[in-house]
């Protein structure tokens, strides 16, 4: 198949994108690297690293403003990864995310109106929830963010698409995705860059909070299933099953790392979620999902791809340096 990933140069996009590559489909990506989400040059290296592969397709583009009628007409697949994220930023400027998540995926749906696509597969979250996140995919919507209302707002434009039979759309609400590539602004990043460092964890909350994390090849692979199988018009919830405190994650972490971690301990934020703990049993029923990797387990890859990356970055700049040293110069005289 033919399948488009928008967002495709992002923490799960690119994850995506290589197991889509893998199985044999051809991928068309398509990403901005916006720069307002976080540092482009992440997203630059994984960009680089998928158009290396002979059936990966880059489109370099804004959904915002491009005409993706084109790119739409000749798919078979689009999973929609594109997004502005991040909870406490949205109330610091709520329009990039009504621009990302509305006005994005209201125009990339209009396009898809127009193709004959098998799927229309949109990335949600459980933020549409709001603060307690618990239960199956009938609990009632309660964003308590601006982020969390565009993201319910983008469904509802799928639904109502979906609804009408104009497009094959799928809502697939992710629970607290985490592992390697993990955006710099997510806790379990955050707290793993700090422990390197030697540096304070800054926590915001007591850290009885609780995640239904999802390991993101976890993730990854419902994504494909619901490609694959879901029904157009449904919804579902992708979470790992098991559920971890933050004082628990936390102290997974400083194990792996074999550190004490210190701890700087901050009010919650507004909008912060308190508890998720989705149930997914319908995605097991329809899609065949069935996470894999325990928090535990997931957390361990995750540090140490963290100190993984340290290592590799560490070498290229003193091979950088070593590169930049000037020659000595040689004189040879004959005797």
């Amino acid at each position: 198949m033919r399948i488009l990933v928008t967002g495709a140069a992002g923490f799960i996009g690119s994850h995506l994108s290589e197991r889509l590559l893998d199985r044999g489909d051809t991928v068309v990506g398509l990403d901005c690297l916006l720069a307002e989400s976080y540092d482009p040059s992440l997203k630059a290296e994984r960009w680089q690293r998928l158009c290396e592969h002979d059936r990966f397709e880059a489109v370099h583009g804004d959904l915002r403003s491009m005409d993706v009628r084109e790119v739409v007409s000749d798919v078979d697949v689009v999973v929609n990864e594109a997004a502005m994220t991040g909870l406490a930023r949205s109330w610091e400027d709520a329009a990039i995310f009504r621009e990302c998540n509305v006005t994005a995926v209201d125009r990339l749906l209009e396009a898809a109106r127009h193709a004959r696509l098998h799927r229309f597969v949109h990335i949600s979250t459980s933020s549409v929830y709001g603060e307690h996140a618990m239960g199956d995919e009938r609990t009632p919507t309660n964003p308590v963010s601006p982020y969390g209302a565009t993201k319910l707002a983008a469904e509802r434009l799928v639904h109502r698409y979906a609804a009408n039979d104009e497009v094959p759309g799928v809502v697939l609400r992710y629970f607290s995705v985490y592992g390697p590539r993990q955006r710099p602004d997510m806790a379990y990043h955050r707290f793993c860059e700090a422990m390197l460092d030697g540096e304070p964890l800054v926590v915001f909350g007591d850290g009885t909070q609780t995640r239904s994390n999802t390991f993101v090849s976890d993730c990854v692979e419902a994504t494909v299933q619901a490609l694959d199988r879901a029904h157009p018009g449904a919804t579902y919830n992708i979470a790992g099953g098991q559920r971890i405190t933050l004082n628990d994650a936390i102290a997974v972490l400083a194990d792996e790392f074999g550190v004490r971690p210190v701890v700087d301990w901050r009010p919650p934020r507004r909008g912060d979620q308190r508890h998720t703990g989705g149930d997914a049993s319908k995605a097991a029923r329809e899609l065949g999902f069935a996470p894999r990797v325990t928090p535990q387990e997931g957390l361990r890859v995750q540090a140490r791809w963290h100190r993984s990356r340290r290592t590799q970055l560490s070498f290229r700049e003193r091979d950088s340096s070593a590169r930049a040293l000037p020659r000595r110069s040689v004189s040879r005289t004959r005797g």
